[in-house]
């Protein structure tokens, strides 16, 4: 485990695999820890930086709002400071804006980007409605999490997992500053000026049965960055979670074109 300070937030990232490098930004939640349950699938072929942005659990800094550039910023520095060159760069839900940030603002740094469940601006009166229940229920851990788990799997997949796996998944998300603070951010994220600076080729992955981010902004994201690629998984707002293997190789089969 590195860790490094940026700006005034000291953050820590992970390294595991070997190969080319590839940097996964985490969205809401605790951390990087989410994407574990696919890790294997990139470690064999690649170095696989896994960062824990400001927000996330063991991150810390001045507690002011978060910014999109600010967690950018944060990605920036963890390639630079994991000196194995210009890397591929996947976000997931806040991490989708947050890694077209940084493509846009350091275009030295990122390779190719994948923004998966993404959006590129907060204008959607159900993203708005979403959160502001979100920060209502802050006094709840219970109705917090439960929420979180509703939003975050499809119906079929939460029927397929069963009743006690869905209860044991509430506590992914817990009303905790850092939890607080990112959903802030989402009901604040634009990052259209930014998106016309993006050199990387880009990949844009939709989830079509998503009710965190409806899938709508995942395409509007995909259209706002020049010649960028779309593809949809019919999964919930978590698609590394439904369909990991189908996930994966969209990720991977993007990477190994010429």
């Amino acid at each position: 485990m590195a860790e490094i300070t940026v700006g005034k937030a000291r953050i820590s990232y992970r390294t595991e695999g070997s190969g080319p490098p590839v940097v996964l930004v985490h969205g809401v939640g605790p951390g990087s820890f989410m994407w574990d349950g696919i890790l294997d699938r990139f470690t064999g072929r690649n170095t696989v930086h896994l960062p824990d942005l400001s927000g996330s659990d063991s991150a810390s800094d001045d507690g002011a709002p978060l910014t999109i550039e600010t967690l950018a910023e944060q990605v920036s520095a963890v390639i630079e400071d994991a000196g194995t060159g210009p890397a591929d760069v996947v976000g997931f839900s806040l991490g989708a804006p947050t890694a077209a940030a940084a493509a846009a603002l350091r275009p030295d740094l990122v390779r190719r980007l994948v923004v998966a469940a993404g959006w590129a601006h907060a204008e959607d009166v159900y993203i708005q409605q979403l959160v502001a229940l979100w920060l209502s229920i802050a006094d709840s851990p219970e109705g917090f999490g439960r929420l979180g788990t509703l939003t975050s799997f499809a119906r079929p997949h939460l029927n397929e997992i069963g009743y006690e796996a869905a209860e044991g998944s509430h506590g992914f998300m817990q009303p905790n500053d850092g939890r607080l603070r990112q959903l802030d951010l989402v009901r604040r994220v634009d990052v259209r000026p930014l998106l016309s600076r993006i050199e990387a080729p880009t990949l844009a992955i939709g989830c079509t049965r998503d009710q965190t981010i409806p899938v709508e902004n995942h395409r509007d994201l995909g259209k706002l960055i020049a010649g960028s690629d779309y593809a949809e998984l019919d999964t919930g707002h978590v698609a590394l979670m439904e369909r990991p293997d189908e996930f994966a190789k969209l990720i991977q089969d993007f990477f190994a074109r010429p």
